[in-house]
């Protein structure tokens, strides 16, 4: 190099470092894509390479039932017996409640009531136990174990709301947003001088009606 010459400097591209920190950043990764249509609250998400659009229904306000004490185990069959009798060929049905607040049992007795003589197991393990052989196909659920929503797709169990049957589930909320809407809602309480309380909630015509027609089967039982 000639004496007195200073070597010329490369051009140097700054790029500012991004933090794991940086919120927006972080917020764009962890965000799934989801996409708000209509004003309704009716939600598409995009998971798992599919479209899932839930059904809802035309708003029902005509309001829970009065609550109803159930003083036992043998009280909690009955009513799902009862409850047997009013159902429709197509229904989907919430069942809420803690941990043992007799989800398992009336769905035992509802399934009695349409004719099964079998086992009722909880599908907790299993996820869904259907039963075919009572008058109305049954598929009764239970969520308590997903870890996220995405199960619900990942185990194909959208393929059983479609078409005539009664869907029983347990922890619907840890399905949401990819679970059909409910017909109906059965709340059991455990009391705190024992048995339970239940009140129903309907959220469709069908649901409505299913009530109805719960409470003139009881009129009219001796």
């Amino acid at each position: 190099m000639a004496a007195g010459i200073k070597p010329r400097l490369q051009p140097r591209l700054s790029v500012p470092e991004i933090g794991i920190s940086d919120p927006d950043l972080v917020e764009a990764q962890l965000q799934p894509p989801r996409l708000d249509i209509g004003s309704q609250g009716r939600k598409t998400a995009l998971s798992t390479g599919k479209i899932i659009v839930p059904q809802a229904h035309a708003f029902d306000d005509s309001g829970p039932t009065r609550p109803m004490h159930l003083p036992d185990e043998n009280a909690t069959l009955a009513i799902g017996e009862r409850l047997a009798s009013a159902l429709p060929p197509r229904m989907t049905i919430y069942l809420l409640g803690d941990l043992g607040a007799g989800k398992t049992t009336l769905s035992r007795g509802l399934l009695r009531g349409l004719g099964h003589t079998g086992k009722v197991k909880s599908p907790t393990y299993t996820l869904v136990e259907p039963y075919k052989d009572s008058r109305i196909v049954v598929y009764h659920f239970d969520f308590y174990r997903f870890t996220h929503a995405n199960e619900f797709l990942e185990a194909g169990l959208e393929e059983y709301f479609e078409g005539d049957g009664i869907r029983l589930v347990e922890w619907p909320d840890r399905a949401q947003p990819f679970l059909p809407a409910a017909d109906l809602e059965i709340h059991l309480q455990l009391g705190t001088s024992g048995g339970r309380t239940l009140t129903l909630q309907p959220l469709s015509r069908e649901g409505q009606k299913c009530i109805q027609d719960l409470d003139t089967s009881a009129e009219s039982s001796p």
